[in-house]
């Protein structure tokens, strides 16, 4: 008796919490909730006392489900707020305490009672159809003081309008920084007074790429001028405030700088004639660190700073080739006086000098990772977005960080399967994958760690043509973000932040946002099988409506129904779909599988892969899965400056005679086809011997789809080793960076 009623008692708080648990998004720091309810009136009574801004804000969100009115506390105001002082810490905290009578927000600052009302909107979404909300206190701040997002306006540029909802989308989810894009090689987008023809010239170019970039396809039609006056970056400007949201500037130095070169060919280290580019990528012409072009970018910032009052001035620093300041007669002779030791000595020595004069006028500087080349300055804070490195080595010589790499945080990657998604820059980051991610990095001790400022997503605009794309690539990653930021996610609970985006879909449909609906479409994955490999599929929505073919042709109500991962055991097409109620819900997934004596062996890579291009891991080698050469996403592993060095394990000696693999060319991203490959093989895998060797001539031959005749083979492991170019060579983008590496698959026949 005792146990059933125990039982009965779990199921009971089970059902409870699943009702009270709030479809808030970010979730808050605690949530405790209290007997009774309150009742969502026709006409909430609004004390009179409320910060006004922050209030209209709220009656504008909600106008449309209620009425209000302006009422004193001791008439009955159903919604008060008291303001209690407190530190610089406490800037974004608040309580919001609902009871049967009224709703009580209590915070330090103006700020604080905003990021209130955020919460208390969905909690008012949440319960609109039973108009009765359950009492509770919820006691809130964030984890991190910098939660941002970036619009990149220079390959794409988006109005002033598109702006604002940009950056009320990031008030809706409580990121509290807006990151502008202003300049770069393809166009500069801020009026400068001082320099008109940044805009007359420099804002717009010929043409576009369009398409993939290894089409290397244009469009033919000019673009632009396009720009945000000095009156209209105000506006923006004063817009996010009222959302408090900080608007940091980004004006590109000393790379990226072609569509300011266009304008002031003087500027460069040759003379030019330059204009904006009309490729996407990296260019050698870049500022020449003269004397004339530092009084040129100070005059620059003099006018950004008096429009932008951030804390921080984002300067770039990325993506510098060292091309022309090696061939450039001032530089070299700047190297020599100043006691440098090289060129990336000279770039550290440019930032300094911005760095110093940005501090004279009371701002500090912010820059990307390669800033930290040749030595950081002294009060300069790091965006890392190559990776974590260049955020741990600031924070362990105490200069703040914010967290921003590419694996996790950059949201032109694909974010579904590339098969079924728009065209996209590449990489694999899915909804979940940005939900996984940890800003504290676990290599810095708990002192380190407080220089970790934070975390922001990037948006490149290089693939997106108009703002409907926009929100299709921030929307639902948005929603990870401003959890992660907010520091209550939790990877082990994905499942349950799911149910809580699905349910914000219908808040984005009001608005008619153009969201993406991966999460509803098949996933797909290879997992290792008794006898080779399996395709395990998923969905958000219940796995059992999932239907499939072997046979290539399109899944119907009628089709297999998926039950547990499917064998795949030769060469074939498997077409999967989701299906509710008898209707397809889902786009038609397809996967082309080419089996081989390789596939779903064990494999072991000695150097691992770029975190980038890394779906999958070793295994992606040897997974049936050939990769496309347009779609970086989850089918190839990328390496930046290693060597390919696998070694794959048959379980047994095996007969072979052909082995078969393939690297990608596309070096406006950096992309080189393999120097040379060698093959080996080995019954102990310790004494290998080499039966096979490739080079650079064939290579680029076979434009990197390489199968290698091997004679008769008998053998327990196979080895390949497949050599990375090394350094980009002169006149390529990207000139004196490592080169990176794609290999998709290892097949042996």
């Amino acid at each position: 008796m005792i146990r059933t009623f125990l039982i009965f008692f779990v199921l009971i708080s089970n059902v409870i919490f699943a009702q009270n648990r709030l479809n808030v998004i970010p979730y808050p720091q605690k949530v405790e909730f209290l007997q009774g309810e309150f009742t969502i009136p026709e006409t909430l009574l609004l004390s009179v006392n409320l910060p006004k801004e922050e209030t209209e804000y709220f009656k504008k969100r909600l106008g449309s489900a209620l009425k209000f009115q302006n009422v004193q506390k001791n008439q009955g105001a159903q919604l008060n707020h008291s303001l209690i002082s407190g530190t610089e810490q406490k800037k974004e905290y608040y309580s919001l305490e609902i009871s049967p009578k009224n709703i009580q927000i209590t915070s330090y600052t103006p700020q604080g009672y905003f990021l209130a009302l955020q919460t208390l909107i969905q909690i008012m979404e949440q319960y609109k159809e039973t108009k009765k909300i359950p009492a509770m206190k919820i006691e809130d701040q964030p984890k991190f003081a910098w939660r941002g997002m970036h619009l990149d306006v220079c390959r794409h540029f988006f109005t002033v309008d598109e702006v604002k909802q940009y950056i009320d989308y990031l008030a809706m989810y409580k990121l509290n920084t807006f990151h502008w894009h202003l300049t770069d090689d393809q166009g500069w987008r801020i009026e400068i007074e001082k320099y008109p023809k940044l805009t007359q010239i420099g804002s717009k170019r010929k043409e576009s790429m369009i398409g993939a970039y290894v089409d290397n396809t244009f469009d033919g039609k000019p673009y632009g001028p396009y720009f945000y006056t000095q009156e209209q970056i105000k506006d923006v400007v004063k817009y996010a405030q009222k959302r408090h949201i900080t608007v940091v500037p980004e004006i590109e130095m000393p790379g990226h700088a072609l569509a300011a070169l266009s304008a002031y060919p003087e500027l460069a280290c040759t003379k030019g004639p330059f204009e904006s580019a009309t490729k996407w990528g990296v260019f050698d012409d870049v500022f020449c660190p003269k004397e004339e072009t530092f009084k040129f970018l100070e005059n620059v910032l003099d006018e950004v700073i008096q429009l932008f009052p951030s804390q921080y001035i984002h300067i770039g620093g990325d993506e510098c080739p060292k091309t022309r300041w090696k061939e450039c007669a001032h530089c070299q002779e700047l190297i020599k006086t100043n006691n440098l030791k090289d060129e990336h000595g000279l770039q550290s020595y440019f930032i300094h000098r911005i760095e110093k004069y940005v501090n004279s006028k009371g701002r500090k500087i912010i820059g990307w990772d390669e800033i930290l080349e040749g030595g950081l300055a002294p009060n300069a804070a790091v965006m890392s977005w190559t990776g974590v490195n260049g955020g741990i080595e600031a924070a362990k010589s105490k200069h703040v960080a914010v967290m921003t790499p590419g694996a996790y945080c950059y949201f032109d990657h694909y974010q579904g399967d590339p098969q079924s998604e728009p065209n996209a820059f590449g990489g694999f980051t899915p909804l979940e994958k940005v939900y996984s991610y940890n800003p504290i990095p676990s290599e810095l001790n708990e002192e380190q760690a407080k220089y970790i400022m934070g975390v922001q997503a990037n948006l490149w605009t290089e693939y997106i043509l108009d703002f409907k794309q926009v929100q299709y690539m921030i929307f639902p990653r948005l929603f990870a973000l401003s959890e992660v930021g907010w520091g209550t996610s939790d990877s082990k609970n994905y499942k349950e932040f799911e149910n809580r985006v699905i349910n914000q879909f219908k808040v984005l449909d009001k608005m008619n946002v153009n969201y993406a609906k991966s999460i509803y479409n098949i996933s797909g994955k290879v997992v290792p099988a008794s006898h080779g490999i399996a395709y395990e599929l998923s969905t958000s929505q219940n796995s059992n409506g999932i239907r499939y073919t072997l046979d290539g042709t399109t899944p119907t109500i009628n089709s297999n129904i998926y039950k547990s991962p499917v064998p795949i055991p030769n060469s074939l097409t498997i077409k999967s779909a989701y299906f509710e109620d008898g209707k397809l819900k889902s786009a038609v997934s397809s996967q082309l599988f080419i089996i081989s004596k390789a596939t779903g062996k064990n494999i072991t890579l000695e150097e691992q892969p770029s975190e980038n291009y890394s779906f999958g891991g070793a295994f992606t080698l040897v997974d049936g899965i050939i990769g496309n050469g347009k779609q970086l996403g989850k089918t190839w592993l990328g390496f930046q400056g290693k060597d390919v060095v696998a070694t794959i394990d048959f379980g047994q000696k095996t007969a072979f005679t052909e082995v078969y693999f393939n690297t990608l060319e596309n070096k406006g991203s950096w992309i080189h086809l393999a120097k040379s490959a060698k093959i080996f093989v080995s019954d102990d895998n310790k004494d290998f011997k080499q039966i096979k060797e490739v080079g650079k001539e064939e290579i680029q031959t076979a434009q990197g789809k390489i199968k290698l005749n091997v004679g008769m083979q008998n053998a327990k492991y196979i080895k390949i080793m497949i050599e990375n170019a090394g350094i980009i060579p002169a006149e390529n983008p990207g000139a004196d960076s490592k080169a990176w590496l794609f290999v998709d698959e290892i097949g042996v026949n």
